[in-house]
């Protein structure tokens, strides 16, 4: 598919979202913690990288091609964990799931997303990724496990950076802080965002589907808020690890590294990969950005542990930058939400395409073959 014209840079997906969907969603995705100083600064840090073209070496046209895990991807970015897609766009987890297999990226479904580790297994035919919350109860946990491992998924991601609920002024105003609560403001909102509207109408009202069949009884908002604070604990460790190294057959990741320290525990575990990222500015607002963690780490562990990250990321550029800087694959999630609030059924396919379409130009401008090509085009600080 062939970008559209009129949507050729992500901030109009961003502005076109903002005008589609309620206020509380796109505060809801747009939205960082506090005062929103990290959310910020992960961006302006990517974009502060320079890269060195070298004109008179002669190359073919470039390619995104890359190998992550033993499977061959059409491009180094996948489309990161986001819970909640369906409060953001009707049937967003399916739009993107169907876009990210046709164009043979990742797609990591959230144990907070609002679709079935199944039906997301059936949609991506296995190459789906999933993303685990920690559950209390080991039985839930193996679970979990079992339903994604049956669905064909193949690699888990462990989630390290929410040992606490963020505080998102923004989603707290806008009752949607655990247990959230849905106010008159709201139902406003949403009836002045007619396709939005129409859409939830047909789709339903999102759930947490993944975690619906461990729920007894119908569960209002705020019963659904104490089921997640009672049920899962954001808070990892090194047995925990050990215990899912052990059970799970598969690649096992940890998203939300952000240290030299904790990228090293991963290591000694026996993990397959790291995924440096700050949960896009969402949980500490005076922490590191996720390209200056990345740096770190991967100057120090790349040959050891697959190094990925996301965090920040929001264009073609910005994913080169952090291939530059280290990254051997990416993840972009408020980019991608972006288009499917903009475009509907057609954003996932037109932000995949024009995120590709962005990163060959930087790459045949820099005179890059192959990505791997890109860390040796960054000039140093």
């Amino acid at each position: 598919m062939s970008i559209l014209p009129k949507y050729a840079e992500v901030e109009r997906l961003r502005a076109k979202a903002k005008k589609r969907i309620p206020r509380f969603a796109y505060e809801y995705l747009d939205g960082g913690c506090n005062s929103e100083v990290n959310l910020r600064r992960n961006t302006d840090e990517i974009r502060k990288v320079l890269l060195k073209p070298i004109y008179l070496e002669r190359i073919t046209t470039a390619t995104t091609d890359t190998t992550l895990f033993g499977e061959r991807y059409s491009a180094p970015f996948g489309v990161a964990p986001i819970g909640l897609q369906g409060m953001i766009w009707p049937g967003a987890s399916e739009i993107l799931a169907k876009a990210a297999c046709k164009h043979n990226i990742p797609y990591i479904l959230s144990t907070v997303g609002t679709d079935t580790i199944e039906r997301i297994g059936e949609l991506t035919e296995g190459k789906a990724w999933f993303q685990l919350y920690h559950p209390v109860d080991d039985s839930l946990r193996n679970d979990l496990l079992d339903r994604a491992w049956e669905s064909g998924i193949r690699v888990l991601v462990l989630l390290a950076d929410v040992p606490s609920f963020g505080f998102r002024s923004k989603e707290i105003r806008n009752g949607l802080s655990i247990p959230p609560a849905f106010s008159f403001s709201n139902i406003a909102q949403a009836l002045a965002s007619p396709s939005w509207a129409f859409g939830t109408a047909k789709e339903g009202l999102p759930t947490f589907k993944t975690l619906k069949k461990y729920m007894q009884g119908p569960m209002n908002l705020k019963h659904l808020g104490e089921f997640m604070n009672r049920t899962f604990d954001g808070r990892l460790d090194a047995e925990k690890l050990s215990s899912l190294r052990d059970r799970w057959k598969g690649r096992l990741v940890l998203k939300g590294v952000a240290s030299v320290e904790d990228a090293r525990k991963c290591i000694d575990l026996g993990l397959d990969g790291i995924i440096v990222s700050n949960h896009g500015g969402r949980q500490l607002d005076h922490g590191e950005a996720a390209i200056e963690s990345l740096t770190t780490i991967a100057d120090t562990f790349s040959e050891k542990i697959t190094v990925m990250m996301d965090s920040g990321i929001r264009t073609g550029p910005d994913i080169a930058s952090s291939l530059a800087s280290g990254a051997s694959f990416t993840f972009l999630g408020r980019t991608f939400m972006y288009g499917v609030a903009a475009l509907g059924k057609r954003g996932g396919e037109h932000t995949i395409a024009l995120l590709k379409k962005q990163l060959t130009q930087v790459m045949d401008q820099l005179q890059c073959q192959d990505v791997s090509e890109l860390p040796a085009r960054r000039l140093s600080k």
